[in-house]
């Protein structure tokens, strides 16, 4: 019990570190995403996606880009803009440049395992969105794209919020408090949407961390020809992150822990890339779309990253830029010292503050979901002499229906 109870206390040790290694990055990172949706109204993103063709493709990389890195906040956003009639290889593209090709998620992946990594989720995004506007009709027919575009638009709307951006010049934002204020609201809400799926990948790292190399010599195939060990492993790294439920920079701790136990190159970014076919996002692809459509573009999805990560591998290691030496668990896990870290990370702690101190001087919290929203930008409802503030119509209309049922339900019972 004492043994098991050290190394619990080891791999909890080690997950902190390597939070402590990255802090810095991911609040930068979630600060930029911040910016940029609440800065680029969501409706010019959808006018920009809407229709087929390959411009559409386009403005969906290059928007999708800018866009936050949450998993499912680009499947929401994909699944709206397909609803208003944009291709199914621009909402995929969407999807795929939302969660690869997204500021936060290089810059973790170049202090946890180098900028090697980073440039190479960069390339393998645009060459998955390539692929995927290649392979899309061997996969899914106009037919069944419109049917699950039919699918789409009567399923639930489910938690869309109130759009608050102010119409305001880049200097008249920079300087103002309101425009700052979208900017908390963005970030408080992408931390809410992803603090357990980084968490998780943290203490998963930690966790493996414990395992010898060994272990990993038998899960990855290393000591077979090359090319049979390069397909192996690109195919076993999107499995395992299907069965780990993490993903979006959640899942770069344990990609650190991968490479460092012996995974090839191109198997560490197929793993990586595999954030988008995660089982809870399946279920969501099948709620939106209808089981036919979701199965296939998951098939799609796998089949693209798997290659993605081949042409990654072989493009890197042709070039000699796939790294000579791997990180040991010392230096994945890394320490406190005073360096550069310290200082960023306090950085780190004091914007992080700044933001989340402006949604609470200025917020009130929807009673349905909890949710943090701006009081002077949020829908409000009078009700039993209270005034009541919503991130959305959705829980605007649910608050009201269950008053009106509790209303209903306290007539029938005093009857």
């Amino acid at each position: 019990m004492t043994y098991v109870l050290s190394q619990i206390g080891v791999a909890l040790k080690d997950a902190f570190l390597m939070a402590w290694a990255v802090w810095w990055a991911l609040v930068l990172g979630f600060a930029i995403s911040a910016i940029v949706q609440a800065w680029v109204p969501r409706r010019q993103i959808e006018s920009a996606l809407s229709g087929t063709g390959p411009r559409p493709i386009l403005w969906a990389t290059g928007l999708g880009a800018a866009s936050s890195s949450c998993s499912y906040a680009a499947v929401a956003i994909g699944k709206s803009i397909f609803q208003k009639g944009a291709s199914a290889a621009a909402t995929l593209a969407f999807q795929f440049a939302s969660t690869n090709l997204v500021w936060e998620l290089g810059l973790v992946l170049w202090v946890l395992i180098g900028w090697q990594f980073a440039l190479a989720e960069y390339v393998g995004g645009l060459v998955m969105i390539v692929l995927m506007a290649l392979l899309l009709r061997f996969f899914v027919s106009p037919r069944l794209e419109e049917s699950a575009r039919r699918h789409a638009q009567h399923a639930d709307t489910g938690h869309q919020h109130h759009a608050v951006g102010t119409e305001l010049n880049l200097r008249e934002r920079l300087t103002s408090v309101s425009a700052w204020s979208d900017v908390a609201y963005n970030f408080r809400g992408d931390w809410q949407m992803l603090w357990r799926e980084i968490t998780s990948g943290f203490l998963l790292a930690g966790f493996v961390g414990l395992l010898g190399d060994d272990f990993f010599n038998a899960l990855f195939l290393s000591s077979a020809p090359g090319p049979v060990a390069a397909v192996e492993n690109v195919i076993v790294g999107p499995i395992i992150a299907v069965l780990a439920f993490v993903c979006s920079v959640g899942n770069v701790p344990l990609a650190a822990v991968l490479w460092s136990g012996g995974i090839s190159f191109g198997g560490v970014m197929a793993f990586i890339f595999a954030d988008l076919i995660v089982l809870p996002i399946i279920a969501i692809y099948r709620k939106y779309y209808g089981w036919a459509f979701a199965l296939r573009i998951t098939a799609l999805m796998f089949v693209t990253m798997v290659a993605a990560a081949l042409v990654v591998d072989a493009a890197f290691t042709a070039l000699g830029l796939v790294p000579d030496t791997r990180p040991t668990r010392d230096d994945i896990f890394s320490s406190i010292q005073l360096d550069y870290k310290l200082v960023l990370n306090a950085l780190g702690l004091v914007v992080f503050a700044a933001l989340f101190g402006l949604t609470m001087r200025r917020g009130a919290t929807d009673p349905v979901c909890g949710m943090k929203v701006d009081r002077a930008k949020a829908l409000r409802l009078e009700h039993g002499g209270r005034t009541y503030y919503f991130c959305s119509e959705h829980c605007m209309n649910r608050f009201q229906t269950e008053r009106a049922d509790a209303g209903s339900h306290s007539v029938r019972a005093s009857a």
